[in-house]
């Protein structure tokens, strides 16, 4: 009786740790992902980005410089703000 027990006991311990392990390992895919797109909301401890798609996600992550219906880039946890393009050069009439 008792070395069922034991064995029973492994084997929930086993299965627990192995699940731990694929959280872990999904965080850590969430987490290299690529964010591109227009802030549309922001607290203290998160962003929501809505991309070209329309489709919004949220990120744990602070963006300092940006606020909301800026262009931001999140990768690594970490927000970078788009630069506006260079405003186009004005071609010589030639004088």
């Amino acid at each position: 009786m008792k070395m069922k027990s034991i064995i029973a006991l492994l084997v929930a311990l086993v299965f627990t740790l192995g699940m731990v392990g694929l959280t872990f390992a999904a965080d850590a895919k969430d987490a290299a992902k690529e964010v591109k797109g227009t802030v549309t909301k922001m607290d203290a401890k998160s962003v929501t980005i809505k991309d070209a798609a329309g489709k919004e996600t949220k990120v744990d992550t602070m963006c300092k410089d940006a606020k909301v219906g800026d262009k931001v880039t999140v990768k690594d946890g970490k927000c970078m703000k788009e630069m506006a393009p260079a405003p186009a050069k004005k071609k010589s009439s030639g004088y």
